[in-house]
């Protein structure tokens, strides 16, 4: 399963790896198309109020990342707790320097955790309800990873391929990459998974030292920023 940590020292570790990735590799399906959007839209100069954010039908939001832009669709009608708190945490500036420190090759890439060990610890116990999964889990859609009912956060994965088999484990597609998919599959996947990637628990604790150190290979957001509200339909 797709988990999440609590990054304290009492917390066991979560895997990606386990009978569900084990399965998922095993039986590749067909990688589905993704939209691109046509234009590339500029970072709107302020940004949106949380109500605002709350609000909107979709939110289009930019990440900045070492290997290029990856624009993503947030969509309100798909998960409307979690496409608002992603849309809120990017407003934020959250994920600005976090690392995509979980790449398992044709599956899924993860990051959220921040680089900042105090931000972490302010959203750790600001959990949202699961919401309910209205679209599948294909290539290039974008869910939040859990570790249990209702134990969403902030860290997020892209799925890399068509993992239809997460939708009946609850995990609901909050938006989808729009432009950039060619960045995204360019992403560092080298340190992998298990006992040879980086521990969340540890990147909780030490945060982007940790990681510099040790993976500095991986990939990171340089930046997050909303570039465009669509309002609700009236």
């Amino acid at each position: 399963m797709i988990r999440t940590t609590r990054t304290t020292s009492a917390a066991p570790a979560a895997r990606i790896l386990g009978s569900l990735l084990t399965v998922a590799l095993a039986a590749c399906a067909p990688a589905t198309s993704v939209p691109i959007a046509n234009a590339v839209a500029p970072e709107l100069a302020t940004p949106p109020d949380s109500a605002a954010l709350a609000a909107a039908d979709s939110v289009l939001v930019r990440f900045v990342t070492t290997k290029g832009d990856i624009d993503v669709m947030l969509r309100r009608s798909w998960a409307p707790l979690g496409a608002t708190r992603v849309a809120r945490l990017v407003a934020s500036g959250f994920y600005d320097d976090a690392r995509f420190f979980r790449a398992v090759r044709g599956f899924v890439i993860q990051w959220g955790i921040p680089a900042d060990t105090a931000a972490g610890r302010a959203w750790r116990e600001k959990r949202i309800a699961d919401d309910t999964v209205r679209e599948s889990n294909r290539r290039g859609t974008v869910t939040f990873a859990a570790g249990g009912k209702d134990t969403r956060t902030f860290q997020l994965f892209i799925n890399l391929r068509d993992n239809a088999r997460l939708d009946a484990l609850a995990f609901a597609p909050v938006g989808e990459v729009v432009r950039g998919i060619d960045a995204v599959d360019s992403l560092h996947t080298g340190y992998g998974d298990g006992p040879t990637g980086p521990s969340q628990q540890r990147i909780g604790a030490e945060g982007e030292a940790y990681l510099a150190r040790d993976f500095p290979l991986l990939d990171k957001v340089l930046r997050a920023r909303v570039v465009r509200v669509f309002a609700a339909a009236r």
